[in-house]
């Protein structure tokens, strides 16, 4: 439960709030004007509509893209204007003088957009001068932006230095959401995690062992854990340097009672490529030369099995290369297992996100999180610094 203070305990009339979002959405590969998925942007909206509708002059601010890719928000002005019926003006500079004077002529009810906060290093490295300017349009601070909430930059903590600093909506619905389904869920709970590497993954894997009543390990980071129980992998993908740690968390969830399913068997292909000669393997007797790339019949079977009596399904990764079309039935039957399943679906983000979008069943999931990093912090029991730097309740 968020024991922070909201957009709900301060009055907004006629003050100018700045409002850190996470507009980060994908831009079509050959044209980068437009935007091929505007989940984050529709989730935003009911913060912005709040301050809107109770007299704020709302000042956006957000990244898109990696830093060195000095992308524009350009995109997200326009579709901003056309959810909210008016005109948001983009404001390129940032920060500075020519910032001020625009912001300085908003009236109660206006929204302007801040250019991508990232194209300035100063972001990143949380710089005290950065952070101070950028606080000096506002006289309120609204963190929503849950999928940098892991992150300590200046848009994120730097700022509540200088502003009181409460939590929007959509920061509320993603720690509720994600609290009940890991700390107080209906039972049985199900993990599903997959991915590449369990490198990646130990951190919340061990968390997750003292909560889960199963879980379920597929995609790349599975290969580590059949070698390290003695299984031939061909060219799987392998941390030969986490062998050790992975049959950790095997005695480990032995200890605990928790029920491990791993990968039973695999689509195995000659070569790294969407169009590679595929076959069907055993996990552990994978032949030499080929590499698993996405979970087989068996052990969607398996999965489903556990599904099907859950109460509580937590994913986060995929279980195959999903980017490739001929090695994504995996993922995507993940996806219609919760899909058609009864239990509270919670799906952590990143890959698992974009796969449930893509197939149609966005509708059908109890809660989607748009932050892949920040919703793996969180089910490792980490403190996420943008939450934390938030006003008590």
């Amino acid at each position: 439960m968020l024991n922070k203070k909201t957009v709900r305990d301060v009055d907004v009339n006629n003050k100018k709030v700045l409002v850190r979002c996470d507009f980060n959405v994908p831009l079509d590969v050959n044209d980068k004007s437009l935007i091929t998925n505007d989940k984050r942007i529709i989730e935003s909206m009911k913060t912005i509509n709040y301050l809107v509708e109770n007299g704020a002059k709302v000042i956006l601010c957000s990244h898109i893209g990696k830093h060195k890719e000095m992308l524009s928000l350009a995109p997200v002005a326009k579709r901003l204007s056309e959810l909210l019926g008016k005109e948001v003006p983009l404001l390129v500079d940032v920060i500075g003088e020519n910032v001020k004077a625009e912001i300085d002529k908003m009236v109660t009810g206006d929204v302007v957009l801040l250019d991508n906060v990232r194209k300035f290093k100063e972001e990143e490295e949380n710089d005290e001068n950065f952070s101070e300017e950028l606080a000096s349009l506002a006289e309120i601070y609204v963190n929503d932006a849950f999928g940098t909430a892991h992150r300590a930059h200046a848009s994120t903590v730097g700022v509540t230095k200088h502003l009181p600093a409460y939590a929007g909506f959509l920061i509320e619905k993603e720690l509720d959401a994600l609290d009940k389904g890991i700390n107080s869920p209906k039972r049985p709970l199900v993990a599903i995690i997959g991915g590449a590497k369990v490198s990646s993954k130990i951190s919340v894997l061990t968390e997750l062992l003292n909560k889960v009543d199963t879980l379920l390990i597929g995609g790349g980071m599975a290969f580590t854990f059949i070698k390290a129980q003695g299984g031939k992998i061909g060219t799987s993908l392998c941390e030969e340097d986490r062998l050790e740690e992975a049959l950790g968390i095997l005695n480990k969830a032995k200890g605990k009672n928790v029920k491990v399913l791993i990968t039973q068997d695999v689509y195995a292909a000659d070569d790294y490529s969407n169009d590679a000669n595929k076959i069907l393997a055993k996990s552990d007797d994978i032949p030499d030369g080929y590499m698993g790339l996405d979970i087989g019949p068996k052990t969607l079977e398996a999965f489903g099995e556990e599904v099907s009596k859950a109460g509580t399904v937590v994913w986060n990764g995929p279980v195959g290369v999903a980017e490739f079309s001929n090695f994504a039935n995996g993922t995507n039957s993940i996806a219609k297992l919760l899909a058609d399943s009864s239990a509270i679906s919670i799906i952590g983000g990143g890959d698992s996100a974009a796969a449930v979008i893509k197939a149609g069943y966005e509708d059908k999931m109890n809660h989607i999180s748009t932050g892949g990093g920040a919703s793996l912090e969180f089910m490792e029991g980490k403190i996420l610094p943008g939450i934390a730097a938030l006003l008590d309740k």
